[in-house]
C-alpha cells in the first residue's frame, strides 16, 4: 500500500471517535477529484499494509461517507464499500471519481489538488491553470472524429505489434491480448473507435493532423554568432511519436564530441549525450499540453542546447524539485513510451539527465518556466577534465548508484557543498533524506564531510584526487575555522568597525556567508571581537 497521486490510506479514527475529523477526508476527496481519480483506503495505519485481524467496521459508517462527502463538497462524486483482508480485519475502500467537468471544492469554497501523495491547496490564482490541467488530463481518452479502430495505418499498428513483442517491460499477458484488446489496454481505443492517443500513434497522416493538437518539431542550429545554419521541420504530421523521436535523435549534428585524456587512453565525451536528447526530448512530447498549440523547438547554439516544449509544468512540478517529482500529464502516453523502451521510466525522467551529465563532468540541466512554456537548456561545456576522471574512477572502483553518481557530481563540481545547498539541489526535505544520496560515498570515503546538522559540508576525499593527480581551482570554499577566524582578525585590525557583508568581501566571496556568520558569532562568545548595533546596522570590531 503505497501511498501515490491514486491511492492513499487512513487511520479508522478519521471517522470514527472524538478524532474523527471529516473535514479532512472531504479535503482529500476534493484533491483526488480534480486529479485522475483515485481510492483511500480507511482502517489501515500510516505505518501499516493491513488493518487488525480484529477491526470491524459497522454498516452504518460505510453508508455515513456516502451520505457526508457529498455533503461537504461540491462535484465530488464517491462510493464506499467494506472489504474483508486476508487476515480476516474490515477495511473501507472509498473510491473518488475524476470530474471531468467542473473544478472540485469543498462546501465552503477552498480548492485542493493532489500532486504526488500530497494534497495541496489551490490559490485563486491558479484556478484557471487547474482548469486547463483538467483538459490535458482526459484528451488522451477523448473519441473526437469516431474513427473506427480498424482504420488504422497498417505500418504503424505492425510496427506497434512488434515493438510490444519485443519489449522486456511487457507481460506475456498483454502481448497474448487480441487486437481490439490490446488497444484498449494501452487506451488507444474505446467501443470500437480511436481515441485521440490512438490517432496519435496507430492513425493515417491526415486524422492526426486533425488533432487539436499534434506536436510538430523545429530543429534549429545556429553558430557561433547566432545565425541561423540549419533547420528541419517535422510538421506534416507523418511521423507518430516514436518515429519522430527516432527522426530527431538521427541526426548527425549530435555526432560531434571532445576527446579528453584518461589514463594511457583517450575519452570522446559527445557534446550533447544522445541519452539526454532522447530523455528531453521524450520528455517534451509525454509531458506537453496537448490542449494547446505550439510547436517543440529543439536550437542548438554554439555552446548550448535549448528544449522548448509548450505548456507549463504539471501542477506541483516546479524547476527546483523536478529532479525527484514525478507527476503525470498525459499518463497513458507515458506508459506507451516506457512500454516501448523510449524514455528511462514513468515519470519526469530528469534524474537520469543529472546523472548522464555530471557524470560527464557537465553542469546539471537548467529548467525554467516561461509565460506559455517549459525550457530546458543544456551546456556544451565540461566544468573541468579532472571531474570527469574522478567521475570516471570512483564509478569503476565502487559501481555507484544513480543517486550516488548524482550526489559526487554536484559535491565536486562545487569543490564544498553544505548539506543545506545539496538538499536545495536535490530537492530533499526532511533530515533523513540526504542519507539515500551520500551514505555509500561516505562510507566508502569517497567523501568527507565536516561539522554537524544545517552546518555540515561534503568534500571530495583529498587523498583521492591525488590518486588522479587532481588540478582543480584552489579556493576558500574549504577553509578551516582557525584559518578563517586569523583572516577576520587580519581584515578588523585594519578596517573596524565593519558590517558582515564588507568582511565577506574582502576575505574571500567564495566562503558561505553563513560560515563567515557562524565564525564570527563564536569569537564573539570567544571574547575575541565584539558586536555594535544590531540587523543591519550591526559592526564588528576587535575587543580591547
Amino acid at each position: 500500500m503505497i501511498e501515490n497521486s491514486e491511492f492513499d490510506k487512513k487511520s479508522l479514527k478519521i471517522i470514527k471517535g472524538k478524532t474523527s475529523d471529516w473535514s479532512e477526508l472531504a479535503k482529500d476527496c476534493v484533491c483526488f477529484a480534480n486529479g485522475k481519480g483515485g481510492t483511500i483506503v480507511i482502517g489501515v495505519e500510516d505505518d501499516q499494509d493491513e488493518p487488525e485481524p480484529s477491526q470491524k467496521i459497522p454498516d452504518s459508517l460505510v453508508e455515513k461517507i456516502n451520505k457526508t462527502i457529498p455533503e461537504r463538497t461540491i462535484g465530488v462524486a464517491v462510493s464506499a464499500s467494506k472489504e474483508v483482508r486476508s487476515n480476516g480485519g474490515e477495511i473501507i475502500n472509498l473510491k473518488i471519481f475524476r470530474n471531468n467537468q467542473l473544478i472540485a471544492s469543498t462546501s465552503d469554497g477552498r480548492y485542493y489538488a493532489r500532486v504526488s501523495d500530497d494534497c495541496k491547496p489551490i490559490p485563486p490564482d491558479e484556478i484557471t491553470r487547474l482548469a486547463a490541467e483538467k483538459q490535458a488530463f482526459i484528451w488522451e481518452e477523448k473519441i473526437v472524429r469516431k474513427i473506427p479502430y480498424q482504420k488504422v495505418n497498417l505500418q504503424k499498428l505492425n510496427d506497434f505489434f512488434s515493438d510490444i513483442k519485443s519489449s522486456s517491460r511487457v507481460s506475456s499477458f498483454v502481448k497474448d491480448m487480441p487486437l481490439e484488446e490490446l488497444l484498449e489496454y494501452f487506451f488507444m481505443a474505446k467501443d470500437g473507435y480511436l481515441t485521440n492517443l490512438g490517432v496519435l500513434w496507430l492513425g493515417e497522416r491526415n486524422d492526426r493532423a486533425n488533432l487539436h493538437y499534434a506536436p510538430s518539431v523545429q530543429f534549429i542550429k545556429y553558430d557561433e554568432y547566432e545565425n541561423k545554419v540549419n533547420k528541419v521541420v517535422w510538421d506534416d504530421f507523418s511521423l507518430n511519436p516514436k518515429e519522430l523521436l527516432s527522426a530527431i535523435i538521427s541526426l548527425s549534428d549530435w555526432d560531434e564530441s571532445l576527446e579528453i585524456s584518461d589514463g594511457i587512453f583517450r575519452k570522446n565525451i559527445p557534446n550533447y549525450n544522445i541519452e539526454v536528447i532522447r530523455e528531453l526530448v521524450a520528455n517534451a512530447m509525454v509531458h506537453r499540453v496537448y490542449t494547446m498549440r505550439g510547436d517543440i523547438f529543439i536550437n542548438l547554439y554554439h555552446d548550448r542546447l535549448e528544449i522548448h516544449s509548450p505548456g507549463l509544468l504539471p501542477m506541483g512540478v516546479t524547476p527546483n524539485n523536478i529532479i525527484n517529482k514525478s507527476v503525470y500529464r498525459n499518463t497513458h502516453l507515458a506508459k506507451v513510451f516506457y512500454d516501448l523502451l523510449l524514455m528511462e521510466k514513468e515519470g519526469s525522467g530528469y534524474d537520469k539527465v543529472y546523472e548522464l551529465l555530471l557524470f560527464n563532468g557537465k553542469p546539471e540541466p537548467i529548467v525554467e518556466e516561461w509565460d506559455d512554456r517549459v525550457v530546458v537548456t543544456v551546456k556544451k561545456n565540461i566544468i573541468s577534465k579532472e571531474t570527469v576522471r574522478l567521475m570516471s574512477k570512483a564509478n569503476d572502483d565502487f559501481n555507484l548508484k544513480q543517486k550516488e553518481i548524482i550526489a559526487l557530481g554536484l559535491i565536486a563540481q562545487n569543490n564544498v557543498l553544505s548539506s543545506v545547498a545539496l538538499k536545495k539541489k536535490l530537492a530533499i526535505k526532511g533530515n533523513d533524506g540526504l542519507k539515500y544520496w551520500v551514505g555509500n560515498l561516505l562510507k566508502y570515503g569517497i567523501v568527507l564531510s565536516k561539522g554537524k546538522t544545517k552546518a555540515t559540508e561534503y568534500i571530495v576525499n583529498p587523498d583521492l584526487l591525488k590518486q588522479l593527480d587532481f588540478k582543480g581551482k584552489t579556493d576558500l570554499k574549504k577553509i578551516e575555522t582557525h584559518r578563517l577566524e586569523h583572516l577576520i582578525l587580519e581584515d578588523l585590525e585594519i578596517y573596524q568597525p565593519c558590517s558582515i557583508g564588507h568582511i565577506h568581501e574582502r576575505i574571500g566571496k567564495e566562503i558561505n556567508r553563513k560560515k563567515i556568520k557562524r565564525q564570527l558569532e563564536k569569537m564573539i562568545e570567544n571574547g575575541k571581537i565584539k558586536a555594535v548595533g544590531e540587523n543591519r546596522w550591526r559592526v564588528y570590531e576587535i575587543n580591547d
